[in-house]
Formats: C-alpha cells, structure tokens, sequence
C-alpha cells in the first residue's frame, strides 16, 4: 500500500456539516462476470475489431462481481460517507441479477457507507435502442424493480449518468456503443433518455424514494476568440452539451429550435421531463475552448470530430495536461457552478458533484492529488459564492474498463492489476483519506 501523507501543508478549507464525500464507479467498468448476466450494447461494440484501442473487453474487468467484499474494505479505509455505484440493466434482467446488488448493498450499510445507485450508466440491453420511444417505459419498469427490491437500504438515486455523452459517442460519431454515426440524426436518443429520466423519476416517487437527482456531464464552454462565428459556434456547443441536457430537467423547455427536432409530443413529454428533482448532479473534467468550423476533422482530448459539424474544439493552451489529453482547469468547476446558479437561479436544486477525476499512471500518482486538491478548493470556492453544493465524489474509486480506451487510462485511487486483480492505493487514496479525516476533525 502506499503510504500516507506525512504532513497536511496546506489542509483544504471546511466543508459544511452533513457535506457527502464519495467515490464513484459504473457497473460495466468494473463488475466482470459477464456470464452471469445479459449482453449489453457494449459487449457487442467491443466484441468488433477495432472498436477499443487495445481490443479489450469488459468480461472480467475488476472482477467487483466477485471482489465486492474487498472493495467495500477499502470504501471504509478510506473514510467516505458514500458509494455512487451503477446497477447494471442486463444483470438485473438475469436470473438472481438483483441478488447481487442486495449483497453489495448489505456490505455497504454493515462497513456505514451510504449506497447512492445510479440506474443507467451506459450498458443498455441488447435488442432496445434509444432511438425508440418505447424504451423509456421499458426503463421505468426496470427501475420500480430495482427500487421495490432495494429502496429499504438505498436512499439515494441517480436515474441516468451522462446521457450526453451517451448520445454524441454512441449515437452521433459511433466512437462509443452502440457505434452509430448518426450525427444530428441522434437527437431521438436524447429526447428517449431524457423522457426515460422522468418517467424514472415518477417510478422511484411511486416507490417512496425521496432523494432522487441525475448525473449529467457539463464544463465551461469559452469561445476560441470575440470573432462573431467563433462566438456562434461557442454558443451553439453550449446549447448541443449542456443546455440539452439542463434546460428540459430544470426548466421543463427545450432551448429554442431544439423541441422542435425531437420526436413525439414534445410538450406532453416535457412535463414528465422536467419532474421536480431533490438535487442535481453534475460531472465536471474541464471547460471546451470552441470555435468556428475550420474545414477539416479536429481533435478534443483524443477524440476525433467531424469537419461537417458547425463547431471545432480547440486547445487551451498554457494549461498541464492529464495523460487522457485533457487540460486541468479547477477554476472552471468554479465558474460552471456559478454559472448555472445565475442561469437557472431558484430552479436549480442543490448541487453535488457526481464525478470529477483524472487519468493518471503510477502508484506515486502526485498529479492526481494535485488536480483533486485544486478541484475540491474550486468546490469550496462555488460554496463561499453562494452555490448550493451538498457533495463531491470522486471518479473513480479502482482503476477499470475505461470503454473505448480500453485498459490504457487510470482513474483510480486504487491501482488494479489487470492480470491478477490486486488492488493497491495509490498516494492519492492515501491523500483522500487524510482529507476526509481533516473534515471530521473539530475545528481548532
């Protein structure tokens, strides 16, 4: 195991009483035992050549399916009030799926860490699609199972996790499963999901749950310069990765000209969209620097984008870099949060912080630390500016199955061996716990 910091230099500021420290992870990363359950969208992406870097799958990954004991250990080692974890669809279609995660949900409540379920985390059954009405009922359905056989001991809820992400890897540029190259085509797969988040919603109400939020991905969006097509472009990206996504789950509207290119009544849908939600989360990496279309295919943080779209991401320059490429910009947690504050003022309920990590190698992961102190002190900036912030998690608690990269990026504070499966912190889980510690301790 890595050893502890010695010394907290500098210990970051007090966060409130009550204030949820957490990690995260998602079922198809980390769960294996792919026997035991269902094949998802994407057992089949990476059943085809080419589809991960290093031809990979997820059929082991971290073995968690059989670990979990192991790992609820280290959850209460490090000290964290809260485990966001993902429930994977297929395994609970599987016979005994659900069993799984009552003995999961058991450890966690025996070790005294809060089990927070995230209900769709990317691995959609084989044979439904997003781009079908239909599957968002069939979502709900599966989540009052869920929430019937877990809702004693779970108390906490996200319905999906970055549906963004989800429509604009899988359905629009096909890096992501299902692997579609839809482009603006793909819009019907985040009208679906989002029609699936409030139909959630009202399912986990029936149920009694009542701390029900979302995990959707949103940074900072800076034009490239005051260039008036730069600054339309800019505005536009904003509209396509963050307003999409915000705008119908806290205001109950689409941005204008987007509800009139979804699928279906869109204004009945709304109502159910915009169902009132206990809090909102928010996965936070790093701000887009974007501008006009340059005429050829651009890249942002390794990933390809089409020339014939009418936006190009460009580089943020003078900034350190994570080994995934993507710049490190704390203060951008700070202005997204307050950003969104002003923006939607008393529609947005509190917020927590459902993802925020980075791609470090090495056991000595100082680089990590350094982004995660940064990252926590931009949190506690947002606080001090008025902000409703209730909880930060950090991605990712192990190093896992990270989709199309394959086994090439670590997220984790927990090194895995992906030919033996031995865990070891690293210095940041041993920088995470002194953090926590220094949170309970009385002040003075």
């Amino acid at each position: 195991m890595a050893t502890d910091p010695s010394t907290v230099t500098n210990p970051v500021p007090r966060f409130p009483d009550g204030f949820l420290w957490g990690v995260s992870t998602s079922a198809h990363q980390i769960e294996g035992a792919a026997g035991t359950r269902g094949p998802s969208v994407w057992d089949v992406f990476t059943s085809e050549p080419g589809r991960v870097k290093d031809g990979s799958t997820a059929a082991v990954a971290c073995d968690h399916y059989h670990r979990y004991r192991e790992d609820v250990a280290l959850l209460a080692d490090l000290g964290v009030d809260a485990y966001r974890f993902s429930v994977s669809w297929p395994r609970v279609d599987s016979p005994g799926g659900l069993g799984f995660y009552d003995r999961l949900v058991d450890e966690l409540c025996a070790a005294g860490v809060r089990p927070v379920a995230t209900l769709f985390h990317w691995d959609l059954p084989v044979g439904l699609d997003w781009l079908e009405r239909d599957t968002a009922s069939r979502f709900a359905e599966y989540v009052t199972r869920v929430a019937d056989r877990l809702g004693d001991r779970v108390g906490k809820w996200i319905t999906l996790n970055e549906p963004a992400e989800h429509t604009l890897l899988g359905h629009a540029l096909g890096v992501h499963a299902p692997g579609r190259k839809l482009l603006f085509d793909a819009l019907p797969a985040a009208h679906h999901q989002l029609l699936a988040h409030g139909l959630a919603v009202r399912a986990l109400r029936a149920c009694g749950a009542g701390d029900v939020g979302i995990a959707n991905s949103h940074g900072p969006t800076w034009p490239a310069s005051d260039d008036p097509a730069d600054l339309e472009a800019a505005e536009f990206y904003d509209v396509l990765l963050n307003r999409l996504f915000a705008d119908p789950v806290l205001t109950g509207r689409y941005p204008d000209g987007i509800g009139e290119l979804m699928p279906g009544d869109v204004r009945a849908d709304l109502e159910i969209i915009g169902e009132p939600l206990d809090w909102y989360g928010v996965n936070y990496y790093a701000p887009a620097r974007v501008g006009a279309p340059q005429g050829a295919e651009t890249e942002s943080g390794g990933l390809a984008l089409p020339a014939e779209l009418p936006f190009s991401v460009r580089e943020i320059e003078g900034r350190p870099l994570t080994d995934f490429g993507w710049p490190v910009v704390p203060e951008g947690l700070t202005e997204l949060l307050t950003g969104f504050r002003d923006r939607y003022g008393d529609r947005l309920p509190p917020v927590v912080i459902t993802e925020n990590g980075c791609s470090y190698e090495g056991l000595d992961d100082q680089d990590r630390i350094t982004y995660l102190d940064g990252h926590v002190r931009a949190l506690h900036r947002a606080l001090e500016a008025g902000v409703d912030v209730r909880g930060y998690f950090v991605w990712s608690l192990l190093d896992n199955f990270e989709w199309a990269e394959g086994y090439g990026r670590r997220f984790g504070l927990v090194h895995v061996d992906f030919a033996t499966r031995e865990r070891t912190p690293k210095a940041s889980y041993g920088w995470f716990r002194e953090v926590l510690r220094g949170q309970r301790r009385p002040p003075g």
